[in-house]
């Protein structure tokens, strides 16, 4: 079994920052990708970033040039570095990976409040 620990989230005013971490631990495969995933209240969960084990990375475009991820290969862990943070910022948080075998994994959601 795979866990993923997240840390980091919190309350914030608009224009600060905030960094996320997850930390991988577990029965996991060769990891392909990790990545945070986001979601709102009454709104679907959405892609914010992903990395992969080669250092491809996506962003979302509303967070392109204010986020940042990065990944620590050797300690199975992604950071996410949130910059200008705005109120529509505001969501649950969540670590994903993905393995090579297509393997889904989820941490547990943190909660970020950016404060107009």
């Amino acid at each position: 079994q795979v866990q993923l620990v997240e840390s980091g989230g919190g309350l914030v005013q608009a224009g600060g920052s905030l960094r996320l971490s997850c930390a991988a631990s577990g029965s996991i495969l060769s990891i392909n990708s990790m990545g945070w995933f986001r979601q709102a209240p009454g709104k679907q969960r959405s892609l914010v970033a992903l990395i992969t084990t080669r250092g491809s990375i996506n962003y979302a475009d509303s967070v392109k040039g204010r986020f940042t991820i990065s990944r620590d290969n050797a300690n199975n862990t992604v950071y996410l570095q949130m910059n200008s943070l705005e109120p529509e910022d505001t969501a649950v948080y969540y670590c994903w990976l993905l393995d090579y075998g297509l393997h889904n994994y989820w941490g547990q959601g943190t909660q970020v409040t950016v404060s107009s």
